[in-house]
């Protein structure tokens, strides 16, 4: 079985009592009952690999294994397995932009990190998430990570119920999860997005690259000066990176978007929302244009193939593209007229490389 984030949050609550929770990785009990989870936006374990021996990052750190990303492989996906503790298919995320069906005509996308008034978070993820489970049992859970996403739409359906400490800085972030976990029985999740914003901008392995890497350790450093004895800290991640260096540009001049009604996703899995009647000519016209430089699935052939989990929830299905499209290589595929800042970037995810999928699972007991 695939460990995803969905696993390792499963297995730390599994640890501290919470009921209806499988503890697949096996995880030890912990005697002090404080856990603590630094999740680093973008840190692949390709990162580790490169750069963790060289530059002496993560220090005394045990690298304990390497998990699996969701498919998409990307944030709003993996944060809201990590929150819910169910697959993609389960809880609905399955995209960092997806159709929300029946919207009108043209039906709407949702942007999953923009989020939509219009749009109630609760609603499009109803299932309880962990933190509020785990509330409920009597286990204190708090979310530290910046002040700008405490009310976001995408919180509120992905990670509501914990304790919302806005942190900007390394030693607020630090201290803010040392709060957390002042008494026993106590969750503190941790969030920083700078190796996924250098990423993006400069790309991997970049300086602006290193230089969040060392911010990230620097936090963890913080960490383990300031959580209380006995707090066991884990580090992971939600998607790792891959540095483009081929792209199509998705539009009138090669037809790509004919009998296509709607496009989401993102540069590296795109949905396409197409009439039934029209599905294996545009799966043909894009399979004939593209060949080898990407792979299509119809909805139910993804669906059976287990991309997006075990199963898929009947009020999920129709968030999904008809037609699935996953960029293979270094390759995008991007609508310049809505997407010229995508183009612009270096650092993309959300495919089926091991550089997107494989993230890493560290740890250390204070």
């Amino acid at each position: 079985m695939t460990q995803t984030l969905a696993q390792l949050s499963q297995s730390l609550f599994a640890t501290l009592g919470l009921s209806d929770t499988t503890n697949s990785l096996g995880i030890e009990a912990n005697e002090s009952r404080r856990e603590c989870l630094l999740l680093v936006d973008g840190l692949g374990k390709n990162a580790i690999d490169e750069f963790a021996e060289k530059r002496n990052f993560f220090k005394g750190l045990e690298y304990r294994q390497t998990l699996s990303a969701t498919f998409p492989s990307t944030t709003a996906t993996s944060l809201t397995s990590l929150g819910t503790g169910l697959s993609p298919g389960e809880h609905g995320m399955v995209g960092y932009t997806m159709r929300v069906p029946h919207s009108g005509i043209p039906e709407r996308i949702l942007n999953a990190l923009k989020w939509d008034e219009r749009v109630d978070p609760v609603i499009w993820q109803p299932n309880q998430t962990l933190f509020e489970r785990a509330n409920q049992s009597g286990i204190r859970t708090s979310h530290v990570a910046g002040k700008r996403y405490a009310d976001t739409g995408f919180t509120q359906a992905a990670l509501r119920g914990g304790i919302y400490v806005g942190a900007n800085t390394i030693d607020e972030l630090a201290s803010g999860a040392a709060g957390a976990l002042a008494k026993e029985s106590s969750f503190a999740y941790v969030y920083l997005n700078d190796v996924d914003d250098a990423s993006h901008n400069s790309g991997f392995g970049s300086e602006k690259f290193l230089a969040a890497l060392e911010r990230v350790d620097l936090l963890v450093s913080a960490l383990l000066k300031q959580l209380p004895k006995g707090s066991r800290l884990w580090v992971t991640s939600d998607h790792g990176m891959i540095n483009r260096s081929d792209f199509v540009v998705i539009g009138k001049e090669n037809h790509l978007l004919e009998e296509v009604n709607l496009m989401a996703g993102e540069p590296r899995v795109r949905y396409l929302y197409v009439d039934q009647e029209n599905i294996e000519i545009v799966k043909r016209r894009w399979q004939e244009y593209l060949g080898d430089r990407i792979e299509i699935h119809t909805r139910q052939e993804a669906i059976s193939a287990g991309l997006f989990g075990e199963s898929v929830s009947e009020g999920v299905v129709e968030r999904i593209g008809d037609l699935v499209v996953i960029a293979k290589g270094k390759l995008i595929l991007v609508e310049l007229e809505r997407e010229s800042q995508q183009c612009a970037m270096v650092g993309h995810h959300g495919g089926t490389s091991p550089a997107e999928v494989e993230i890493p699972l560290l740890q250390i007991q204070l």
